[in-house]
């Protein structure tokens, strides 16, 4: 082999050996070989949490549910007291999306919920507005925490979409870990 060849050789087996052991120092990290490994499966408590970043809010990973109260997802009002009276409905509310959003930071968890509908006018409806009672609430162990009622305004135009929308924002709620809480909404006659 001339020394040019030679040359070309030794240095293609020298990068050849640099990137393996490169390669090889990343291998142990990435796929778990070094003591990385040993931190597998560990979840810091929220104790810990709270005194690495006590400032520091995070996205909740578990968002208590929202729901709609049994029994309270249509609101009807009538003419009257003729509840019986198909010819007496004004309008009827019904809730179609409901959602929410949460942060956890310092042992609170702080909930955005919002809840949107439409209301479909009735043969005895005269007026171009309604005002439909929604109440959100959130329950801990079984104990409310939080209760509101909104009257929410809904402009009406016959056979419009008649939609309306509420949103609740900054609700803390006390949270430590492994409570029971649900977030209800509903409409409250």
């Amino acid at each position: 082999m001339g020394a040019p060849v030679m040359f070309r050789v030794l240095r293609a087996a020298a990068v050849a050996a640099s990137a393996l052991a490169l390669s090889a120092c990343s291998m142990g990290s990435m796929f778990g070989g070094s003591s990385d490994a040993s931190y597998a499966g560990v979840s810091a408590s929220a104790a810990q949490i709270a005194q690495a970043a006590p400032g520091v809010p995070a996205i909740a990973t578990e968002c208590p549910p929202i729901r709609v109260r049994p029994g309270a997802g249509t609101h009807r009002v009538f003419t009257g007291n003729r509840t019986s009276d198909p010819a007496a409905l004004r309008y009827q509310g019904v809730i179609e999306q409901y959602t929410r959003n949460c942060v956890v930071s310092n042992g609170l968890i702080t909930v955005q919920m919002g809840a949107s509908g439409r209301i479909v006018t009735g043969p005895a409806m005269s007026a171009s507005s309604a005002t439909v009672p929604l109440r959100f609430a959130v329950e801990r162990d079984g104990v409310a925490v939080f209760s509101q009622r909104y009257n929410v305004p809904v402009e009406l135009a016959p056979g419009g979409a008649n939609m309306f929308s509420q949103t609740v924002e900054n609700v803390q709620i006390p949270y430590t870990g492994g409570e029971s809480i649900t977030i209800w909404v509903g409409f409250d006659a």
